[in-house]
């Protein structure tokens, strides 16, 4: 099911400017739409543990929330049945958010952001990198998150629509 997934949509991509922060979506050459992310607070990088977001070419792995209200909570990539809300946030202020979707990705470059370098661990998958909706009152256009890319919920639920797994995700400088 995958392949005719991959096969039909396959003109479908995403590029990911970390120094714009926005994500571009493109059909073949044909420039679609544009979000704006805010990518990490640390900058970019691949090992386990820095809180960076990897470069380089990834795919989309897997779709995880679909049908799920917005504001939902993820944690672990599974819904905890909480809606988000400016007092839930309150309450929890130490907690990353991960709300309403999430794209996760994998890297498609061995020693780059898939698998093992000299250094360690610089998997993107096993590091539970995604793109992924976060609270409206967080700030966007700004690098602010611990590794991932994060959206505002309605455009996550836009951009999850339009893409599937295998969807081939480039981040850049």
């Amino acid at each position: 099911m995958l392949e005719n997934q991959l096969n039909s949509e396959a003109s479908i991509h995403l590029v990911v400017s970390i120094s714009r922060q926005i994500l571009s979506v493109y059909k073949g050459d044909t420039h679609l739409k544009d979000y704006i992310v805010s990518t990490a607070k640390n900058g970019i990088g691949s090992l386990e543990g820095s809180h960076c977001t990897p470069l380089g070419r990834h795919v989309i792995a897997a779709k995880i929330g679909h049908n799920m209200p917005m504001n939902s909570v993820f944690v672990g990539r599974v819904p905890t049945g909480e809606i988000y809300d400016s007092e839930l946030g309150k309450a929890f202020p130490e907690r990353d958010w991960i709300l309403t979707r999430i794209l996760w990705l994998a890297g498609c470059e061995p020693t780059i952001n898939q698998g093992s370098n000299e250094f360690g661990c610089c998997d993107t998958f096993s590091r539970f990198i995604y793109i992924h909706g976060t609270p409206d009152d967080e700030s966007m256009a700004e690098p602010l998150s611990h590794g991932c890319v994060r959206m505002r919920n309605g455009d996550i639920i836009d951009l999850f629509e339009e893409v599937v797994e295998g969807t081939k995700v480039l981040i850049e400088i």
